[in-house]
């Protein structure tokens, strides 16, 4: 249920990304072109806290992508890198466990080959960041 819920997250944040929209236009947007979310509740308050939190958010892929700017990454990494992020300092019921997995597999499964390693050591490193933060070294 979330895992679909999750993906249809990611499409939107892309299609955000793609049309330079914020959520009350994308949510209703992607409704036309989607089945409606497993779990409404989650993928709004997670479209809408990824756009609220997004400065916070690039600036931590930013901090843990050395060597790439955020500018220069594929759609489909940069979107979710940002849904990753937001899961590990906002989501208090998403473990990091779960939210880096579940980033891979997004990745595997849209991106390129190299997307899964790619995401996954860059959502690492940023919950190493967000674990510093709140002293749970």
């Amino acid at each position: 249920m979330r895992r679909e819920s999750r993906e249809k997250v990611f499409q939107t944040l892309f299609m955000m990304d793609v049309l330079g929209v914020g959520p009350d236009e994308a949510i209703p947007l992607f409704a036309l072109a989607s089945d409606p979310p497993s779990d409404s509740e989650y993928y709004a308050g997670t479209v809408r806290g990824v756009w609220e939190h997004r400065e916070e958010v690039d600036r931590l892929i930013r901090q843990a992508a050395e060597h790439w700017r955020l500018e220069r990454m594929a759609l489909v990494d940069r979107n979710i890198l940002r849904l990753g992020a937001y899961e590990i300092c906002h989501s208090c019921d998403v473990p990091y466990v779960v939210a880096i997995n579940e980033a891979v597999d997004l990745g595997k499964r849209y991106g390129s080959e190299e997307s899964g390693a790619f995401i996954n050591g860059i959502l690492d490193k940023i919950s190493e960041i967000s674990m510093k933060k709140k002293g749970k070294e």
